[in-house]
């Protein structure tokens, strides 16, 4: 089975909606299992919430249409969510495009699996130098396979990715910057804020 192709097919999945693949994920045990985390594009739709029982209107870009709906529907707010929520119906949309795509083209090979789409969650994982320029100012926990300094550890505000290292503002008895380089990173998360 290849993994990439896989990849591939959820990537055009994706893109198709406005979407984008966070991760995949194949697992065997009792089950053959593929996991496909999905995420919004960030900073890829605005959102005009209408108060009261109106529908939200939604476009890719904001439009003269949306802005004489405004107009006509009175009290409205206009929202832009830096980080967008993935909701069911994406999840819904992108499993049964992707399921079809996956049975016709025969990228999963054997009989039966389990297809799973849905967000990467509050507390995402952080893999690509794209989310750490993404999230940056965002709390974050990072573990190395080394240390970097004298630390395997590190929980601060990320701070960006530059040549090839994610920068961390970490706080405690003195405030300090530090660069951790993308290949020594075991695991990456953000930290769910309140």
């Amino acid at each position: 089975m290849d993994l990439e192709k896989i990849r591939g097919a959820a990537e055009r999945v994706a893109r198709s909606e406005g979407l984008e693949i966070v991760d995949v994920e194949w697992k065997v045990g009792k089950q053959r299992f593929l996991r496909v985390y999905i995420d919004k594009v960030p900073g890829g739709r605005e959102a005009v919430k209408v108060l009261g029982d109106r529908e939200a209107l939604t476009t890719a870009k904001p439009t003269a249409a949306i802005s004489d709906a405004v107009g006509e529907i009175g009290a409205t707010e206009v929202a832009h969510d830096p980080y967008p929520k993935i909701s069911h119906s994406d999840c819904q949309r992108v499993s049964q495009q992707l399921s079809v795509i996956l049975d016709v083209e025969e990228l999963i090979p054997g009989p039966g699996y389990v297809l799973e789409v849905s967000s990467p969650g509050l507390d995402r994982a952080l893999k690509r130098p794209a989310d750490f320029e993404r999230f940056a100012g965002r709390l974050a926990k990072i573990s190395t396979s080394e240390p970097v300094g004298e630390a395997k550890f590190f929980e601060g505000r990320l701070a960006g990715f530059a040549d090839g290292k994610v920068r961390m503002e970490l706080k405690g008895k003195e405030a300090r910057t530090v660069e951790v380089p993308l290949e020594a990173i075991r695991k990456a998360n953000l930290v769910v804020e309140f």
